[in-house]
């Protein structure tokens, strides 16, 4: 048993006791997996960050991510959040600059600033680009299991489909905000029709609407995720990331950089704010980036 410090922030927010919160254990040598899988299920909370020496020197630390239920390839609010926790933690509060984390789907760059009067912000560049993946339910079906008739499903050229950056999520276009504040998601028909990631858990459903609660937001989006219960996330970096396909399949921006803000967790409380950039060049996604401010809500130790 060692004593090991662990910080709590919340993430894709300026706001405390807003955002994802996220709990970083900072010094993590000598736990296994099934350790960091029993603390990460003590915290309870979305997911857990546990903080390794690097792999590479060049790198600034090994990070694993967590459920409470199993480790992931890679997520957005756990990288927005470590990266803050460790600039924070090296520079007393005001570090900027690049760092590299290596997560399990590969180096992840990172940069963090933190602007005058605002919480520090950080964004990383996608590991891997969004792949478009086969989707065989038809859209009426998803609708039904989100609640929705087939009306509400769709608007403009948008439709369903199937979208992965590391982790993959079903991107569903509603037509506005009543029907995105009307979701409720049916577990067993979800399970029927949802396509499986890693061959056994459901792929997550990712409800977005152009209309939004806020002016200077893009898009508004809910994510949950199924499972008995299921349960609503509050800001999810992976799912913007994999939605970045959906933007470029179906709104063909321009030439150039182009910036969106989506909202999310309004329904449940826990607003939330994430920004994705995406880098056109020759009509292709040549590269993008999730980025998100992130607050310290707590600290402690734990004695593990």
């Amino acid at each position: 048993m060692r004593a090991r410090t662990y910080v709590i922030y919340d993430v894709f927010t300026q706001t405390p006791l807003a955002g994802n919160a996220l709990a970083v254990v900072l010094d993590c040598e000598g736990l296994d997996t099934a350790a960091m899988q029993r603390i990460a299920r003590e915290f309870n909370l979305s997911e857990s960050a546990f903080v390794l020496p690097p792999q590479d020197p060049r790198h600034r630390a090994r990070v694993r991510i967590f459920t409470p239920d199993y480790e992931m390839p890679f997520a957005g609010h756990p990288t927005v959040g470590t990266a803050v926790a460790l600039a924070e933690r090296a520079a007393e509060g005001n570090g900027d600059g690049i760092l590299v984390l290596e997560e399990n789907i590969g180096p992840v760059r990172c940069a963090v600033s933190r602007p005058a009067g605002e919480a520090t912000f950080a964004e990383f560049d996608l590991a891997r680009l969004p792949e478009q993946l086969r989707l065989s339910a038809d859209a009426e079906a998803i609708g039904a299991a989100l609640g929705l008739g087939p009306h509400e499903i769709g608007f403009e050229n948008h439709r369903v489909s199937f979208w992965s950056a590391g982790v993959p999520y079903v991107t569903i276009p509603v037509a506005n905000l009543d029907a995105a504040g009307r979701v409720r998601l049916d577990n067993a028909a979800w399970s029927e029709l949802a396509p499986r990631k890693n061959g056994t858990v459901p792929a997550s459903p990712y409800v977005y609407c152009r209309e939004t609660e806020s002016r200077g937001n893009s898009f508004h989006a809910r994510m949950i995720v199924p499972g008995s219960p299921s349960y609503e996330d509050p800001a999810t970096g992976s799912a913007a990331a994999a939605f970045a396909g959906a933007i470029m399949h179906f709104d063909q921006p321009r030439e150039g950089a182009a910036r969106y803000w989506i909202e999310q967790g309004l329904e449940m409380g826990r607003p939330s704010r994430i920004r994705l950039e995406l880098d056109i060049a020759g009509g292709n996604l040549a590269a993008a980036r999730v980025g998100g401010h992130a607050v310290k809500v707590a600290e402690g130790t734990l004695f593990v």
